[in-house]
């Protein structure tokens, strides 16, 4: 069931029911124990009886029982949730608590064989059942895996994630399309943009110490660093990402070093946007934009089709503006078409044909290269080049990671690329370094 599809309606004021008892769990929230307040959900949706406050009691009841309450009530849940996310998200010691929130609906009571009729626990319980095949429930699902995943690699950080869901936590640039839909609450956009943040800011920080390391093992050379290393004055650094260190080298030298005569990406990128600043026409655009992208394919591989096609996929589109001067909205729409014909179109529409035979042709490193020019050149369309991987993710995600190897791997670098380009950190001694290579 979509989101869009449920409560568009919820965009409108919300009624003094609702708000009552958002500002109930707000004040429960702040007041009292995480257990408390955990005890208090289960109380309210799960066993529907035995709540100590009844007024909240009888104003849940005029929500469930009003006419609309199927369309509306997955909202109105949702948010309860995200009030007491957003609060517990914030300190380790009590995140733990937003996954025992979610285990809270596997605690639901069966569907009884007995008719209860319209009594409050039997509409309760129907309405959970039903938000339990929702969206939202799918996106609390994976914040709380992402919770829970964060405290087992400090257990256990030798532990294999094997199903492709459960390695949502390496990518916070799926974060905005995975755990928010269209009309996701204030609480829940303010959780996800503070856990996506955070892990950013970790993962940064891990490359590039890990990054410094490998420099300094090279320069010291692989003798002289074990001996420094078994006498702890410098310690080894782990590789975060899951690639080889050799893959890992190879993608950070290509998206950071000098990839096409002699330039870097962004180098290509910046002489691409001023050539094509003052472009006459759109045809003329799109042309300059064939040659951009296809300086990134590989000769034999591109001249066998794969230029033929993408040259022909241009000139089909928006064929109305070839005499007219482009603005940045028509460039940004040729981009974003650009990025469902070569990674995957909706989810309506998964197909991902042409993105699995680039793969197969040049690698991973090369194709994220080729989709990390293309942003280069227009940042506002990074989001939608998230947006595509976000539907491919969705699509593979109860596959195996090594049954959807080529997947991972393509995740996995565009985290490099996004880190080293658009990251917060320092990287100007990495350029360095590869712009000598």
């Amino acid at each position: 069931m979509n989101i869009s599809s449920l409560s568009q309606r919820h965009n409108t004021q919300l009624t003094v029911n609702e708000q009552y008892v958002y500002d109930h769990l707000l004040e429960c929230v702040k007041s009292q124990s995480p257990q408390q307040v955990l005890d208090r959900f289960r109380y309210l949706f799960i066993q529907a009886r035995n709540y100590d406050n009844p007024q909240i009691l009888e104003i849940l009841a005029r929500i469930i029982r009003s006419k609309k309450a199927s369309d509306n009530f997955p909202a109105i849940l949702n948010r309860c949730c995200h009030i007491l996310v957003n609060r517990w998200q914030l300190h380790p010691k009590t995140q733990g608590y937003v996954v025992e929130l979610v285990d809270l609906f596997d605690l639901l009571p069966a569907r009884g064989s007995k008719n209860y009729g319209e009594s409050y626990c039997s509409i309760m319980h129907k309405l959970i059942r039903e938000f339990l095949h929702t969206d939202y429930y799918k996106q609390l699902k994976r914040l709380a895996t992402i919770i829970s995943q964060g405290k087992e690699r400090k257990t256990h950080p030798e532990k294999k994630e094997e199903v492709i869901g459960n390695l949502i936590t390496r990518y916070p640039y799926l974060y905005d399309h995975c755990l928010l839909g269209a009309d996701s609450s204030t609480e829940q956009q303010e959780t996800v943009y503070k856990v996506k943040t955070e892990l950013e800011k970790q993962f940064e920080s891990k490359l590039s110490k890990f990054v410094t390391y490998q420099i300094r093992v090279a320069q010291a050379g692989r003798e002289k660093m074990a001996e420094l290393n078994a006498d702890r004055i410098i310690r080894p650094i782990s590789n975060p990402t899951l690639l080889s260190d050799r893959d890992l080298g190879k993608s950070l030298k290509h998206y950071v070093g000098k990839v096409e005569n002699g330039y870097s990406y962004q180098e290509v990128s910046r002489s691409f946007l001023t050539h094509t600043s003052d472009t006459r026409n759109y045809q003329l655009f799109k042309d300059d934009l064939y040659e951009y992208v296809t300086q990134s394919i590989d000769g034999k591989y591109g001249k066998n089709s794969f230029n033929k096609r993408l040259y022909d996929k241009l000139q089909e589109l928006y064929p109305k503006y070839n005499n007219s001067k482009p603005d940045e909205f028509l460039k940004m729409r040729t981009y974003s078409q650009l990025f469902n014909y070569l990674i995957v179109d909706s989810p309506q529409n998964p197909s991902h044909l042409v993105f699995m035979d680039m793969i197969s042709n040049m690698g991973t490193t090369k194709t994220i290269g080729l989709l990390l020019k293309l942003v280069l050149v227009c940042s506002k369309v990074k989001p939608y080049l998230e947006k595509r991987f976000s539907i491919l993710f969705n699509h593979y995600e109860s596959f195996t990671s090594q049954g959807a190897g080529w997947l991972v791997r393509s995740l996995e670098k565009v985290n490099v690329a996004f880190s080293v380009n658009f990251g917060n950190l320092d990287m100007s001694f990495l350029r360095r370094i590869y712009a000598k290579a």
